[in-house]
Order: structure tokens, then C-alpha cells, then sequence
């Protein structure tokens, strides 16, 4: 079998952290204030509306203990997912 398999639904970015901060027990507020940014940020995040950049992914990194790439690299995959999505041929 050599087809190639892929998810049928990637999860955005946006959930990843969402999850990230629950497990925490923290909240977007608290996120937030060790990012100094917006809360509005965070949340426009989580909801899909904007999309990590490479100064938020390195405030991410250093206030959740990972790597830039870790976030950038989310972000990529979910794009190159909508991407191909919209590109089938049926």
C-alpha cells in the first residue's frame, strides 16, 4: 500500500494553545500578562482570527517553556493543510 495518508481535520494552532492553557489551569488573562500583550491577542488566537507570528511565537516559547518553532511550525502545517484542502481534485 503505498498511499499516502492524511488527517482529515488538523487542528488549528489556536486549539493547540487553547489546550495548552487549560491543562495549565491558567486563563487567556494570565497567558496574556506573561506575554505582555492583549488578552484580545490571545483570544483572537484561540478563535482562528489571527495567526502566530514569529514575535508571538517567541513570546509563546519562552512563557509556555517551548521552542519558537514549535508555534511557527503549527502554524505552517495548518496552512499548507487549508492549501492542499482547497487544491484536491475530486
Amino acid at each position: 500500500m503505498s498511499q499516502k495518508l492524511t488527517p482529515a481535520r488538523v487542528p488549528t494552532p489556536g486549539k493547540i494553545l487553547s489546550r495548552e492553557i487549560e491543562v495549565r489551569g491558567w486563563t487567556q488573562k494570565y497567558l496574556a500578562e506573561m506575554m505582555n500583550c492583549a488578552v484580545l491577542t490571545i483570544n483572537e488566537i484561540i478563535k482562528g482570527k489571527k495567526e502566530i507570528t514569529p514575535e508571538i511565537a517567541m513570546k509563546l516559547s519562552q512563557a509556555l517553556d517551548t521552542t519558537p518553532d514549535f508555534w511557527i511550525n503549527l502554524e505552517v502545517q495548518y496552512k499548507l493543510h487549508l492549501v492542499s484542502k482547497d487544491n484536491k481534485v475530486n
